[in-house]
């Protein structure tokens, strides 16, 4: 074998392996919250909820195709470059909410991999006055932009559930 084929081969090998080491799995992150179902419920589906421990801004109009419009940054426009806009796909009222990102902020590093996932929340009571919130986002390939995306919310949904967790505070 001639060392170009050897290299060919060897590289051939390697893109296998890293295709094969890609999780397409949801990332799934979990948190109980010291708080009621209904209460964690209005902290992901109300402008306030949402402004009290996720996002500078926003605001939702909470039914299928509805939009949930937030911004990081306080007093910036809700249409503007720095917003993000997620279109709702299914509500269980109380209980679950699944979304997809429509819109995401200029300079947003991951937009084709985003445009290919979608996100659903899932509230258990787990018992009186608290409430376990799960988080699964699905739609990742092995495409190294989805990867990438992968580990970023990672860490980021992690972070996310922290927040509410201190929205919420302990009992």
């Amino acid at each position: 074998m001639s060392i170009v084929a050897a290299i060919l081969v060897t590289s051939l090998t390697m893109t296998q392996a890293s295709v094969a080491r890609a999780s397409t799995e949801p990332v799934v992150t979990q948190a109980v919250v010291d708080a009621p179902a209904d209460a964690v419920w209005g902290a992901f589906t109300t402008k306030e909820g949402m402004e009290s421990w996720m996002v500078a801004s926003g605001d939702v109009d909470l039914r299928i195709g509805g939009l949930m419009r937030t911004t990081y940054r306080k007093e910036a426009d809700l249409d503007g470059d720095t917003a993000i806009h997620q279109v709702i796909m299914s509500i269980d009222p109380g209980r679950m909410l699944s979304f997809r990102t429509i819109k995401s902020p200029k300079g947003f590093p991951f937009p084709q991999a985003i445009s290919k996932s979608w996100t659903v929340v899932y509230l258990d009571p787990v018992e009186t006055g608290r409430t376990r919130v799960t988080v699964k986002m699905l739609g990742y390939d092995s495409d190294p932009e989805s990867q990438e995306m992968r580990a970023f919310f990672e860490g980021g949904n992690k972070a996310t559930l922290d927040a509410l967790i201190k929205r919420f505070g302990a009992r």
